[in-house]
């Protein structure tokens, strides 16, 4: 998966930027080469027309070609560095600044004989007469409206030739410096952009095979900067989703095994004791006593079902409360008459503390009901020779109710704490036997009911000294407290 050198983004980048720097150069080297010629052929041949006036100042009250005009001729020859021409109205060549008179009698060009005579500045180019080019203009000779011919200058071509060609050269190596610094430049830009690219294929490529410890280090703050940190955050997410999925996966695996020897332990035991009986291998007072098993097992089974179907309501929102004043003190009054018995048989004694003022909390009596009862019905189980006290109390700055179920109980360890709650758990360690043989569901069902009220449980506990499971449910502040229904104090 990743990037093939032969069909990398750098190569490709690279190659479309040099052919750019390139052309863009070439373009911008032969238009200014073009734009110099034209330019530096104008000026020379401006400059020329204002030697050629300035000749024509000098030589305008001359009409004939004498020794001085000709001195005057060779003087500003050499200083301008131009040979010049004398002509007549016909456009014959009088004289020259040349000692030799080889062009005197040659005719000038009809066009430019009209352009002067009609008193505008000619330009061409001379190569007759001369062993190389010649840049010539021609203006016209005489003073005011009087006009007696025509003066041209000839300058060689082959200086202006060697300066566009220097020029020409200076724009060649201008461009042959801008490719390799536009390399340079365009190698970095390129290797910047194909670097993170990179860094991003390879982590594709590792979640791809689920691997998603790989994170993207790119500090720019660009686009790609930017695009690195959304898929960092896309892979914590996957990651977290994929941690989800696997532990769902193992409390699916879990709980299907926790249910499956919830229900094989008491299916076994209720298959051999049959058999027994079918095979007659109980005597008839001992019957009694396998039918009681046989029937404890049977309600075992059936809490088990029970709960495990009140669970699935509660993960799957399928359950409706039924909201409505509920007097606390009364229902905790009520479960203490009614686990006092049980309580009794382990030498534990139930305290519910009465408030005068009873707290009355917004939530369904039902679902209450059963809360209470699971944390009560613990609370016996793991407490002997102990007390269990009961106690509501209202809050108003919390607007909530603080239900209280303490123990002097066997404890739960710290580590087993945050466990609890879990479903199938069951705090077995250092326990006797006969405190186990609970389906593990019972707290993971109080804690749903809690929280489906919008309130919140916890618990403190020590080894060795007991627990207390504190309850907060919403409080219900619309109506005046009533007496509770069941007075309990001190039962025992």
């Amino acid at each position: 998966m990743y990037l093939n050198p032969n069909k990398s983004i750098l190569r490709k980048m690279l190659t479309s930027s040099m052919v750019t720097v390139l052309l863009g150069l070439c373009a911008v080297g032969l238009v200014i080469s073009l734009f110099a010629k034209d330019y530096i052929v104008n000026s020379k041949s401006n400059e020329m027309i204002r030697q050629a006036k300035q000749v024509n100042l000098a030589i305008q009250d001359q009409t004939d070609p004498s020794d001085r005009f000709k001195e005057q001729l060779r003087f500003f020859d050499q200083a301008f560095d131009s040979r010049i021409w004398i002509f007549d109205l016909k456009g014959n060549i009088v004289t020259t600044s040349s000692k030799d008179e080889v062009n005197v009698g040659k005719v000038i060009s009809a066009d430019v004989i009209n352009g002067v005579l009609s008193g505008e500045p000619a330009v061409w180019n001379q190569s007759e007469g001369f062993k190389e080019g010649m840049l010539s203009v021609a203006v016209p000779w005489g003073k005011d409206n009087d006009v007696y011919g025509g003066i041209v200058l000839h300058s060689p071509l082959k200086g202006m030739n060697e300066t566009i060609a220097q020029l020409r050269e200076t724009i060649l190596w201008v461009t042959l410096l801008g490719i390799f610094f536009s390399f340079g430049v365009s190698s970095y830009f390129s290797w910047s952009i194909t670097r993170p690219i990179q860094q991003i294929d390879k982590a594709a490529a590792k979640i791809a095979i689920g691997d998603y410890s790989e994170r993207i280090q790119i500090d720019s703050k660009d686009e790609i900067g930017e695009l690195a940190t959304t898929i960092n955050h896309m892979v914590e997410q996957i990651a977290r989703v994929d941690l989800e999925k696997r532990q769902l996966n193992q409390m699916r695996h879990d709980f299907l095994a926790n249910v499956s020897h919830e229900l094989r332990t008491p299916l076994t035991a209720m298959r051999g004791f049959l058999e027994a009986l079918q095979d007659g291998l109980i005597e008839e007072g001992a019957r009694d006593r396998y039918y009681e098993i046989l029937y404890n097992e049977t309600l075992h089974m059936n809490r088990l079902v029970d709960d495990i179907t009140d669970l699935m309501k509660l993960e799957n929102k399928e359950i409706d409360l039924m909201w409505v004043a509920v007097d606390v003190q009364a229902m905790l009054s009520k479960l203490a008459f009614k686990f006092q018995p049980e309580a009794e048989l382990r030498g534990t004694f139930i305290h519910c503390y009465e408030d005068d003022n009873s707290p009355q909390a917004h939530a369904d009596p039902d679902r209450l009901e059963q809360i209470l009862n699971n944390l009560i019905k613990n609370a016996v189980k793991f407490t002997e020779n102990g007390t269990i006290e009961l106690k509501a109390m209202a809050i108003p700055s919390e607007e909530c109710v603080l239900i209280t179920v303490t123990d002097t109980g066997i404890g739960i360890s710290p580590e087993d704490q945050g466990l609890i709650w879990e479903r199938f758990f069951k705090v077995e360690r250092g326990r006797p036997v006969k405190h186990k043989g609970s389906s593990g569901l019972g707290l993971a069902i109080v804690r749903e009911l809690v929280e489906l009220h919008n309130g919140s449980i916890r618990v403190r506990s020590e080894l060795g000294i007991g627990s207390a499971f504190e309850v907060r449910i919403p409080l219900y502040e619309s109506r005046p407290y009533v007496q509770p229904v069941v007075s309990l104090a001190s039962v025992g």
